[in-house]
Formats: structure tokens, sequence, C-alpha cells
């Protein structure tokens, strides 16, 4: 299979290729980076440099690569993330799944694609309601700034890829990335800040988490390729688990002390009250519909896996 992969380089693009590309597809990957997309092609992919906000080269690009499915990973979350300015942080990435998921769509229609599968996030559930919800359950898009507003910029981009007339469309609700290359393995900062003792526990550090490791989500997305119909999938491990739990042993996987706890009225002063919030009511994601119509099983079932196992964190 012929497959277009928008962001081919970032932290789930790297082992996606690689998986693709042991799988039999031929794959043509974008980049930024010319040097990113020469590391790329000495994988064995076919690699085009542009900004993908260049609707006219971005449409060029998957026109004459002619695919029978096109994946969309593009994301912008380099650089630091600073809790009182997550807005900021966010803005490119909402842009990338607002403004150029329709043109990537339409351009794989023009193409002849059959599918297109896209990068969206689990962790976007109503504050309310019971500990782990589903693909179905009530989301929160009423929430104040900045949360409301990226989660309405991925429901703006699922609809978009659901409702295409031309495509079966698959979204993919990734959980939080951890392994190489992400924020939660070696060299990341959540990692790093863990590491050394600077990333506290907030409050009672209930907020359940959904993590999944990146060479899992790679797998669930080769999956998609050919398993499942139109509609929306969690990509998450079975155990959705507090801040309290997990970060705990993260810190020890890194070699480093138990994190230190502080109270949420000190946490919202130093970090707003979008990320304290998050830490304390947060809640869990189900993975069953993708274990069921992906025909898929992470290697990790449990970040107590991945966070142990030699090489799993980079």
């Amino acid at each position: 299979m012929r497959v277009f992969l928008a962001g081919a380089t970032g932290a789930i693009g790297r082992p996606l290729v690689a998986q693709l590309l042991q799988a039999g597809h031929e794959v043509v990957g974008t980049s930024r980076s010319p040097a990113r997309a020469e590391t790329l092609r000495s994988t064995g992919a076919e690699a085009v440099v542009l900004d993908a906000f260049d609707s006219a080269a971005l449409r060029a690009a998957v026109l004459t690569a002619a695919p029978d499915v096109v994946v969309h990973q593009l994301t912008s979350l380099g650089g630091t993330l600073k809790p009182r300015r997550y807005d900021e942080w966010i803005a490119t990435t909402n842009r990338l799944r607002t403004e150029v998921t329709p043109i990537l769509l339409d351009a794989a229609y023009e193409a002849g694609a059959h599918r297109a599968i896209v990068q969206s996030v689990s962790f976007m559930l109503a504050f309310e309601g019971p500990p782990v919800g589903d693909e179905t359950s009530p989301d929160a898009r009423h929430e104040p700034p900045p949360f409301g507003p990226v989660v309405q910029a991925n429901l703006a981009m699922e609809s978009a890829v659901t409702a295409h007339a031309g495509l079966e469309g698959l979204v993919l609700r990734y959980g939080y990335f951890y392994g190489p290359g992400t924020s939660i393995g070696r060299g990341g900062q959540q990692y790093e800040d863990l590491r050394r003792r600077r990333l506290p526990i907030v409050g009672t550090g209930a907020g359940l988490f959904s993590l999944v490791h990146v060479d899992d989500a790679a797998a669930a997305t080769v999956q998609a390729l050919d398993h499942g119909t139109r509609g929306v999938y969690n990509i998450v491990d079975d155990e959705p688990a507090p801040k309290r739990e997990w970060m705990p042993a993260l810190a020890a996987a890194a070699g480093g002390k138990s994190p230190h706890h502080v109270p949420t009225w000190l946490a919202r002063l130093a970090a707003g009250n979008f990320l304290p919030k998050m830490a304390e009511h947060q809640r869990g994601s189900s993975s069953f519909k993708a274990r069921t119509e992906l025909d898929w099983a992470p290697r990790y079932p449990s970040w107590r896996d991945g966070f142990t196992a030699p090489g799993a964190l980079g």
C-alpha cells in the first residue's frame, strides 16, 4: 500500500515510518527540515520538504505521491511547555488541525486515496462523569481557555475527517505518549523534570491519565490502514492511572527521587487553573473499540511495563 505521511519526522512519525516500511508499505513522508528529510530517505522512504501551511505545496505533494492512504500526524509541540503560556504553545498545532486538515483531505481525495487517518487526543473528556470514558463520552469543549478552545479545534478536525464524503476517515485519539522522542521519555521535558525533582504532584494527584507507548501508537496506526471503519478510536494502554501513581514510577525509572507534593492553591498561583484541574480531575479512556475493530493490542498493556522495559523510555 502507498502511504502519504504528513509529519513523518516527529515523535510518532519516526517509529511509524519504520513500522510501515517493515510491513511492506511504500511511504512518502513530509518534513519541514531538509536534514530530517535526508534522514527519512536513508530509511528507504521518499521525502518531501514543505511547510504544511503552504496549501499549494501540500496539495502538489499529495497529488504527486498518488497514495492509497493519507496519514495526518502534523503537530508543532517543540520547545519548553510553560503552563501559563499553554495557549501559545498549542496555537500552531490547533491551526494545523483546523486549517490544514481540510486541505489535506481534499488533496487526498483528488489524488485517488480511499482512506484518511488523522491524529487526535483522548484526553479531552469532560471532567465530570465515570472515571473512564469511551469515544462517545461527553467532551470538555465548554471549558474556559486554554483547554476549551483546544478541544474545539480537535473536534472540528475530527468532524472534517469523519464527514468527508469522498474518503473513509478514521480518527485515532492517542493517549499521552511516552517513550523515545517524547516528553515522557529519556531527555524529554517531563522525564527530566521528574528526574531532577522539579515536577510536583498537585493536590490529590487523582486525575487519571491514559498513556500509550509511542511504538504502540504507531502499531495501531499501521493496523488502521486496512482495519476499522469511519469513526473515532481511542489508542491508549489498559491502565489509566492517577498522577500520584505514574509520576513516582517514572521518577524512579529515571533514577530520581519521588516527586514533591504541592497544594492545589499554590499550583494555581504558579500555573493557572487549567493544568492543576487536569492533575486532579482528568478522566481516563478505554481502548476497547480499537482492540476489537482494529485488531490491535499494545505491546505494553500498562505504563508499568513500559517504564521498566529495557530501552522503552529511550
